[in-house]
This record gives C-alpha cells, sequence and structure tokens, in this order.
C-alpha cells in the first residue's frame, strides 16, 4: 500500500488575493481566470495516472467560504457523491475508473486565519494602522505569524484549531481507527494551509513558514519511511503508474 498523503489546495484568484487584501470572512467569487487557471490545475493534476488519483481519495475537507467551495467543484474530480452544498450531484451516478467515491466535510477548522480588524487591508495599509495605534510588535515589522491580529486570531488560536484537523486526519483516513486508508483533500486558504503544513510537521508559527502557495496551488504533505510518526512535506510526487504500464514500458526505456 502506497504511503496515504494530504494534499493541500488554495482557492483560485479572486479581486482581493490580486491586490493583497486579506480575506477571511468577506465572502467572495474566484474571477473569471481564477476559474480557468482551476480548471487548467485540474485537467494537468487529476487522473488515474496524475498526482491526484480520484479513486484513492478517502475523504476532502474544504473551508465554508465560497472561493473554497467553488474551487473544489471546478478541480473535475468527477465525485460520485452530492457535495454538502448541493442537493443533488451533478457528477455521474455510476462510478468509473476515474470517479472519486469520497465525501466531502464543510469544516470551520480550515477556514481562512480571521483578521479581525485587518480583513480587506494590505500588509503596507496594516503596519501603518498598528503605527498609528502605537502597537509595537517583538520585531520592527508587522508579522501574523507572530503578532496574530487583532480583533481576530493569534497564532496559538489557530495551531489549536489546525492541529484539531491534522489529529483527525491521522486517525480516520491514515491509518488509525478509521475504515478506511487514503488520501486526503484540503481546500482552503493560504495563510491557514501554510499553517497547516507547518503544524504538520511539528512546527511552531511564530518560526515563520518558508515557502508559499499560490492561488490555486496544489502542495503535498505525507510522511518519510512509511510511517505515521514520521510526517514530512513531499517536495516532489511522482506521477502513477500501474503495474500493467511498467510491464509493457518500452525497452528502449529501460536502458
Amino acid at each position: 500500500m502506497s504511503t496515504p498523503r494530504v494534499f493541500v489546495i488554495r482557492h483560485g484568484e479572486t479581486e482581493w488575493s490580486l491586490n493583497g487584501r486579506h480575506t477571511s470572512t468577506t465572502e467572495l467569487s474566484l474571477t473569471p481566470n481564477g476559474e480557468r487557471r482551476i480548471r487548467a490545475t485540474g485537467r494537468a493534476l487529476v487522473g488515474n495516472d496524475r498526482l491526484l488519483v480520484p479513486g484513492k481519495i478517502a475523504h476532502i475537507y474544504v473551508s465554508p467560504r465560497h472561493r473554497a467551495r467553488q474551487t473544489l467543484e471546478l478541480l473535475g474530480l468527477n465525485l460520485t457523491n452530492p457535495l454538502p452544498w448541493s442537493l443533488c450531484s451533478s457528477n455521474p451516478s455510476q462510478s468509473s475508473p476515474q470517479s472519486c467515491p469520497a465525501n466531502t466535510t464543510i469544516t470551520p477548522l480550515i477556514r481562512e486565519w480571521d483578521y479581525g480588524d485587518y480583513e480587506g487591508l494590505t500588509s503596507p495599509q496594516i503596519r501603518a494602522l498598528r503605527a498609528s495605534k502605537g502597537i509595537v510588535g517583538k520585531g520592527a515589522r508587522w508579522d501574523i505569524w507572530r503578532d496574530g491580529c487583532e480583533g481576530g486570531e493569534s497564532p496559538r488560536e489557530v495551531e489549536e484549531r489546525v492541529d484539531t484537523l491534522i489529529k483527525e486526519i491521522r486517525g480516520r483516513w491514515h491509518g488509525g481507527e478509521g475504515e478506511k486508508t487514503g488520501d486526503v483533500l484540503v481546500v482552503g486558504h493560504g495563510h491557514i494551509l501554510r499553517a497547516f503544513a507547518m503544524r504538520w510537521v511539528g512546527k511552531k508559527l511564530d518560526e515563520g513558514p518558508a515557502f508559499l502557495l499560490e492561488a490555486g496551488g496544489v502542495g503535498t504533505l505525507s510522511y518519510e519511511h512509511h510511517n505515521i510518526e514520521e510526517p514530512a512535506i513531499l517536495l516532489g510526487g511522482a506521477f502513477v503508474v500501474s503495474a500493467a504500464e511498467s510491464e509493457a514500458e518500452d525497452p528502449k526505456d529501460k536502458v
């Protein structure tokens, strides 16, 4: 059995992600270009010989925000079960070799970091606001990973939130007491998914991440040595090739 993975997928481009405005509770739709890019991501990465193999997905978690739900809909996973916000499924009722039988859970555990008083502001505007209030953090500049957000969440509160989801994933879908082991999709937002990745490998948020996740981007988390006690960030994953395809390889490829 292959080592189970978590695919973290950031929602596609919105007007506010384009201009750097912090967006947590504000409901926004993807831009037309954001929709096109998510569809292109699905065509490139979803399939039995691709990174996201529909039949190997055990469960899907998605943020309550519309932009995250819209992103999931556009990925082309060929879901056989209805999405929680749909009265009926627009997907095939019968399974096929490329269908995804996973159920989807809407969870506030993966909603974006609550920016509180900083909602809708850019980073320069936030720094100016803090300066006008005489707020001095531990560093020269505001850093969400260290300082959190006035009227919103602190790094510690975000840690507790994503830790709860990580515990559930490992217990239910990655070899714990769950009925099925397999890959998990987590569709959310820029800051919360980077926080999720840091906590996946046991890092404190105030250490700050040294990695980015673009709008519409896909990241992979897994385990080293097939051991759930050794969580790791997978920097690069190979495409899936079936045993039958391996047997049929061109002999020249084996030279």
